[in-house]
């Protein structure tokens, strides 16, 4: 009777270790993206159906919900697939902003000189602010404005304590982009298929201080959401702003103590930055 109670608590042991193991690397997801940033034949290249994870991450994910952008979307796109290929930052900024600067702190800066003044029927002059979403939300990105063929830009700003590499897990519907210190890690032009659902786990890398993230998503009908989460140990080790910000003026407020010490105007820009204002 005592080597059967032995047994079954062993065994009890093992399937619980085993569960709660199976359960953190479900959760945490399977990197199926790595060795990034993409590269210039990559940049509008989106990856076959059969590399889709299609998990559900689930409400309970670090979801991000706070974000800093223009105060309203570009509308009237012509579909996802006609803006994606387009710089729709630049062209409201004259080129002053690109899509590729807004993900460095000098496109960053420059929000603060430049508002975005897209054709009227394309939304018109926005300006910039914070703004929150709900996760849960499968029409999250529409903000009060036109449902279908619109783009989204939202901004982050992630403080790390040291170099790290962290893994990226959005959802979208329908045309994601993102950028990070102004070099493209991730390009799909399908849907994730639901609000939680996440196609790609994206390993990418953040250097010690200030990250800058864009997260462009641009919809054409139906559903218009987009979401992202980190895994744990970057959620627990960085901050991330937007915090407690609740307009231009103290997002800029909040990420003060951590901006380069240079001029802003004089920090080095990024390659990918050069080339694509030439």
């Amino acid at each position: 009777m005592k080597k059967l109670f032995l047994f079954t608590l062993t065994l009890t042991t093992i399937l619980g270790l085993f569960f709660s193991v199976s359960h953190l690397a479900f959760a945490q997801g399977k990197v199926n993206q790595d060795g990034g940033p993409l590269k210039d034949n990559e940049l509008l290249l989106t990856r076959p159906d059969a590399d889709h994870l299609n998990e559900d991450h689930g409400a309970d994910a670090p979801w991000i919900t706070k974000w800093y952008g223009p105060d309203g979307n570009y509308t009237n796109n012509g579909g996802f697939n006609t803006s994606g290929p387009k710089d729709l930052m630049s062209e409201g900024t004259n080129g002053e902003i690109t899509d590729v600067s807004l993900s460095t702190m000098v496109g960053l800066n420059r929000t603060k000189r430049f508002d975005v003044e897209w054709e009227a029927g394309n939304g018109g002059t926005r300006g910039w602010t914070v703004f929150q979403i709900d996760p849960g939300d499968g029409n999250n990105m529409n903000r009060g404005g036109p449902a279908d063929n619109t783009d989204i830009y939202a901004v982050l700003v992630i403080d790390a304590p040291k170099a790290m590499t962290s893994v990226m897990s959005p959802t979208h519907d329908d045309y994601a982009q993102i950028w990070i210190n102004g070099e493209k890690w991730y390009n799909n032009s399908r849907w994730t298929g639901a609000v939680y659902n996440v196609d790609y786990n994206i390993e990418v890398k953040f250097r010690k201080g200030t990250n800058v993230l864009l997260y462009r998503c641009g919809e054409g009908g139906g559903s218009a959401y987009f979401n992202l989460h980190f895994d744990d140990e970057t959620h627990n080790a960085v901050k991330i702003y937007p915090d407690k910000a609740t307009n231009q003026d103290t997002f800029f407020a909040e990420i003060d103590g951590i901006l380069p010490v240079e001029p802003v105007e004089k920090i080095t820009t990024t390659w990918a930055d050069i080339k694509r204002n030439r």
